[in-house]
């Protein structure tokens, strides 16, 4: 059997057992418009900690970490690592804050209605949505890639298989098909990582030569005061961080979790797993330029394991790859499907159960068809993530300040949202990364994340601070939450 056949019959096989296995899962229980959207207070503390890394690592690992290391360095893997973990160990507080608040909630548009309005559910509903359809479409476009890569399988061939097959599932299950694959793959997905890190430990005789040679001819690669790599952590600490806290999957489960101690706990794990993961994933990248005839930093791993690891090897990181990249487009589809449903039901609160969760059902079959065409295309989704990136850093300060404080209202929220978008976008490179303007430090990312976060942030305490000065006594009363939000039957 050629390679080209191997890698086909390794992706449809793969595929078929974990959609067969969500769909076996969904058939023993029953689904409602309710659990269908969240498995409300049903994940422990180990179960919530599975969830969240499987969902949280996806296809994305194998690239980006490795990228960065290639040209980034230490310091630049360190600042990805930190911010991979910074939404998980936020959402200790604030996830944990929320359910609190409104402990029949579904997700955190039906907050942003009640709390603010409609023009800021309307942006934040925007936000989410774009989010989380780029990180789909750049997942199923990395898999399909690096199918392509290894055996020169068809773009459309890979991404139609892992896209049809992870959205049959999804489809008929919801959150409980998702948290429950998750379960498996985050059994499979961590020894796995391991594995291929020890293979290519071995095979290359060990990481001190490939250092060695990294240190002679590229030392800023191991120096902490490698300046890129620092703007650039810096940079990663503020975008991944910002965009996460707009992640549907991740508030799906702030409910699932049994109750604020599975939370702390899940979420404390997650966050602590995933450090050392992006770490070394991003430590081959370093590997890889250290092995030479590096020609490509965006597959610096695959390339590095093409031209060294045996061919049943790369049928372990193809497995790791397809099981990765189905655990998170699952959690994705979730999500976004959960964010239409709860502000559907919200909004038109005389619709049956049936017909909320036949609508659940239909929306998430319909996602994955522009996803797939992107993803067949092979098209680069880098740049329209960084213009989500930018739009969560100007949001995410104001949208979850006004969670502790009651002061604030949608018209602080609308300005100082929008005049951190306009500021950060001034900086904002253009699709040639480069500055669009003659303004000092334009093109530069972490001038346009940092001011973009920093200047919504200050107006929106600013305007706290005068309407606290000012005497203004009215204040939203938190109570609406729990009393307005109800759940899904």
């Amino acid at each position: 059997m050629s390679l080209n056949s191997s890698i086909i019959v390794v992706t449809v096989i793969t595929a078929i057992i974990f959609a067969a296995i969500g769909l076996l899962y969904t058939l023993r229980t029953r689904t409602t418009a309710g659990n269908y959207i969240i498995s409300r207070n049903k994940a422990g503390g180990w179960l919530a900690t599975a969830t969240l890394v499987a969902s949280g690592l996806g296809a994305w690992i194998l690239f980006s970490p490795a990228e960065t290391g290639t040209w980034a360095g230490i310091v630049g893997l360190i600042g990805y690592s930190i911010g991979s973990a910074a939404p998980l160990l936020t959402f200790i507080f604030i996830g944990a804050r929320l359910k609190r608040l409104m402990p029949s909630g579904h997700s955190l548009t039906e907050f942003v209605r009640i709390r603010y309005g409609v023009v800021a559910h309307i942006m934040v509903l925007l936000v989410m949505i774009f989010y989380m359809f780029i990180f789909l479409s750049a997942e199923l476009t990395g898999i399909s890639q690096a199918v392509n890569l290894l055996g020169g399988t068809p773009l459309v061939f890979t991404a139609s298989v892992v896209g049809i097959l992870t959205v049959i599932y999804t489809a008929f299950g919801g959150i409980k098909a998702s948290i429950f694959t998750d379960s498996i793959q985050f059994t499979i997905i961590i020894p796995l990582i391991v594995a291929v890190f020890l293979i290519l430990l071995v095979t290359l005789g060990g990481f001190g030569s490939a250092f060695e040679s990294v240190n002679m001819q590229n030392p800023e690669l191991f120096s902490f005061n490698n300046r890129p790599g620092i703007e650039f952590a810096f940079t990663l600490i503020i975008a991944i961080w910002a965009a996460d806290m707009f992640n549907g999957g991740f508030w799906q489960r702030v409910y699932s979790c049994k109750d604020g101690k599975s939370l702390k706990r899940g979420f404390l794990a997650a966050g602590l797993i995933v450090i050392p993961v992006i770490f070394i994933m991003g430590i081959l990248g370093i590997v890889a330029v250290g092995n030479g005839n590096l020609s490509e930093p965006s597959v610096a791993l695959f390339e590095l394991i093409t031209t060294t690891l045996p061919g049943w090897a790369l049928g372990v990181v193809l497995v790791l790859a397809l099981i990765l990249v189905m655990s998170s487009m699952d959690s994705l589809l979730s999500g976004i499907s959960s964010v239409f449903t709860a502000d559907l039901a919200g909004l038109k609160p005389a619709l049956s159960g049936k017909k909320l969760l036949g609508f659940s059902r239909v929306a998430t079959a319909l996602l994955i068809v522009p996803v797939i065409i992107l993803a067949s295309n092979g098209y680069s989704v880098l740049y329209l993530f960084l213009i989500a990136d930018l739009v969560c850093a100007a949001t995410v300060f104001p949208i979850f300040y006004g969670l502790f404080s009651a002061r604030i209202g949608q018209n602080t929220i609308i300005v100082s949202c929008a005049v951190g978008i306009i500021v950060g976008a001034l900086f904002f490179p253009n699709p040639d990364y480069e500055g669009w303007n003659s303004i000092p430090h334009a093109g530069n990312f972490l001038v346009s994340f940092g001011s973009s976060v920093g200047i919504s942030g200050a107006i929106c305490l600013l305007s706290d601070l005068y309407i606290k000065l000012k005497g203004n006594t009215e204040e939203f009363p938190f109570s609406r939450l729990s009393s307005e939000v109800k759940e899904i039957e």
